[in-house]
């Protein structure tokens, strides 16, 4: 009677401690880079840490965290230049404060990641142009809105709401230069809705501004394949930060770029649709459009 219930022991007990192995090459990984990402140490050193190969710690440390050990550092090393920058540090003290060898690595992980320059990140879009337009949508009016690197802004409104709608959106970037183009914005418009132009090899540029903390959440929100869903806990979980659900409805709150950055495919924990910042209706229309175009395929 009891030989099966030892077997399942003997069973699942090396798969646990191998779980707890993973477990603390990881945290001593995360500590490690936490601790020293000013002297931006290399892969071999991180590695060294955690008593793992690089590749070792790289495949691990993505499964775990859902970002490379690299990414994870650039992640802390862009939090603390964004900080700086608030505090109006210039963009050479914000680089060398960061351990980085100069404005030009700087620049580069701005561009990387914010898809623009520090100096254009600290002045909340000053000396930008951004184009945006009113285009029909099957959610209604959308609302444009662009910049030479990619789309910066999508919303939505009612009829008659198109420019209480804007203004909300230009908070965003409030020192930006905004000009209407409903010709020069159409065709990314089209992009968007028109699922004939979806291409895998040809990605919609998408220029995301937010903390290190919202940019993650909303990376892991475009992750979520069409016709599925998630919950903030999964989201929470997915950024290795259990305990932040209610931060991970904030941040996705806050997302700028509405149904590209699929918000919409949040749920609560119980399933239920919760609130939209545009509204549970349009959420649920749009929920039912994309499993319609998802079951077709």
């Amino acid at each position: 009677m009891t030989t099966p219930i030892i077997s399942e022991q003997r069973l699942v007990k090396p798969a646990a401690h191998a779980a707890l192995r993973d477990y603390d090459a990881v945290r001593r990984a995360i500590a490690f880079i936490s601790e020293n990402w000013r002297s931006q140490p290399t892969i071999e050193a991180m590695a060294d840490a955690a008593s793992l190969t690089p590749d070792e710690l790289h495949h691990l440390f993505r499964r775990w965290a859902g970002l490379t050990p690299k990414a994870f550092m650039q992640a802390l090393t862009l939090d603390n230049a964004k900080r700086l920058l608030r505090d109006s540090a210039s963009v050479l003290d914000a680089a060398y404060d960061s351990g980085l060898s100069g404005p030009g690595r700087l620049h580069d992980l701005f561009v990387t990641h914010e898809a623009m320059s520090p100096g254009e990140w600290r002045k909340g879009g000053e000396g930008t142009t951004l184009r945006y337009g009113f285009h029909p949508s099957p959610f209604g009016v959308a609302i444009v809105i662009a910049s030479e690197r990619g789309l910066s802004g999508l919303a939505f409104a009612d009829e008659g709401e198109e420019q209480p709608a804007f203004e909300d959106m230009k908070r965003r970037w409030p020192l930006a230069t905004y000009v209407r183009d409903q010709e020069g914005t159409i065709a990314l418009a089209q992009r968007i809705f028109d699922s004939s132009q979806w291409c895998a090899d040809q990605p919609l540029r998408v220029v995301l501004i937010g903390t290190d903390f919202e940019v993650r959440v909303w990376e892991t929100l475009l992750k979520i394949p069409m016709g599925k869903m998630t919950t903030y806990s999964d989201v929470a979980n997915k950024i290795l930060s259990p305990k932040a659900s209610r931060a991970v409805g904030a941040a996705v709150g806050r997302n700028p770029v509405s149904f590209v950055v699929p918000c919409h495919r949040v749920m609560g924990k119980s399933g239920a649709i919760t609130g939209y910042h545009w509204g549970t209706t349009r959420k649920q229309a749009m929920l039912g459009w994309e499993t319609g175009r998802f079951c077709d395929v």
